[in-house]
């Protein structure tokens, strides 16, 4: 079958992640009763984890889909940027070219959890671009590791490391090597990334990226494909859409509906990241555009299915693509 030939050869690609790392930070609880001095739940905390977050989160999704990763990204010098470069050395990801920033906390999203639902998110963060000196030392290493990987993930949650000048050089280095570049998009950045292979932007994005106000019926989101790719000058976009599947566009103007394949939804978190990483790590295998997306579609099923921010693995991937095919 295609899609698991492709899949095993996930272990020969090298993926350059670039964008905002984080710490994703849980903590999980019971509810039992009301508090007396205002009308919230009073959470009983049983435990706390922490997790890879971010462009970490899609470094962390390469390596489990059986991927080597680099990362280029900027954290804190503290204690959550410690903890980022632990778990990266738990699970054999690169942290050198990781840059830290005195000058800014490490970025953490804590997300407290009762009776297996999110209650409440708390964000630790400065946005805003870094420092030129930052800003170089990231253009720096883009220069050096483009050369030695097969495809680039551009992360972007709008948190600094993605300015203009950093992803002109990541479109120019990939362009110069022949490699596929995908991006995870932000909104306020949506009309920046000109010339990209994929980008990856759920429903909501795409709309207010290009200022459409709605859609109605099937026709619409190819419509608004067509405009994405018109405007960016890019080879294709999927649009994911939740209970609706995903739609992918090609610049070619086909158009292919894949419907979801998740059995069961618990948590979106990390979802996104999960479809970046399965879709870029086929297209480096050199895989057409439309079995990336139906493996990024089964990635993504998987790990909706589970709570908290997770990944999906070979393994679980494997079983469910045939799983699936025996029907």
């Amino acid at each position: 079958m295609q899609l698991l030939k492709l899949i095993h050869l996930f272990k020969k690609q090298t993926v350059l992640v670039i964008g905002d790392a984080m710490v994703d930070q849980f903590v999980w609880g019971k509810v039992k009763r009301i508090s007396p001095e205002a009308p919230v739940p009073v959470i009983e905390i049983t435990k706390e984890t922490a997790a890879l977050g971010g462009a970490a989160n899609v470094a962390n999704n390469i390596t489990d889909l059986g991927g080597k990763t680099f990362i280029i990204s900027v954290i804190g010098k503290d204690t959550a940027g410690n903890s980022v470069i632990k778990m990266f050395s738990e699970k054999k990801i690169n942290s050198d070219y990781l840059i830290c920033d005195s000058n800014r906390p490490t970025i953490v999203k804590t997300r407290i959890i009762a009776i297996s639902q999110q209650v409440v998110r708390v964000d630790k963060e400065i946005k805003g671009f870094f420092e030129h000196s930052i800003e170089s030392r990231i253009i720096e290493n883009i220069e050096k590791l483009a050369p030695l990987v097969n495809a680039v993930i551009i992360s972007d949650y709008g948190k600094g490391v993605i300015t203009p000048k950093v992803l002109k050089k990541i479109i120019y280095q990939a362009k110069k090597y022949h490699i596929p570049v995908t991006v995870d998009p932000k909104i306020e950045h949506f009309k920046k990334y000109k010339k990209v292979t994929l980008m990856t932007p759920n429903e909501t994005e795409a709309l207010e990226g290009m200022n459409v106000k709605s859609i109605k019926i099937d026709e619409d989101i190819a419509a608004l494909g067509r405009k994405i790719l018109k405007t960016l000058n890019s080879d294709s976009v999927l649009i994911t859409r939740g209970e609706k599947g995903m739609t992918l566009i090609q610049s070619n103007n086909r158009i292919v509906n894949i419907p979801t394949r998740a059995k069961e939804v618990y948590d979106v978190t990390g979802a996104g990241d999960t479809v970046i990483s399965a879709i870029t790590l086929a297209l480096a295998a050199k895989a057409d555009f439309v079995s990336a997306a139906e493996i990024a579609n089964f990635a993504a099923g998987i790990v909706v299915g589970k709570l908290g921010t997770t990944t999906t693995n070979l393994q679980e991937l494997e079983k469910t693509i045939k799983d699936f095919y025996k029907k």
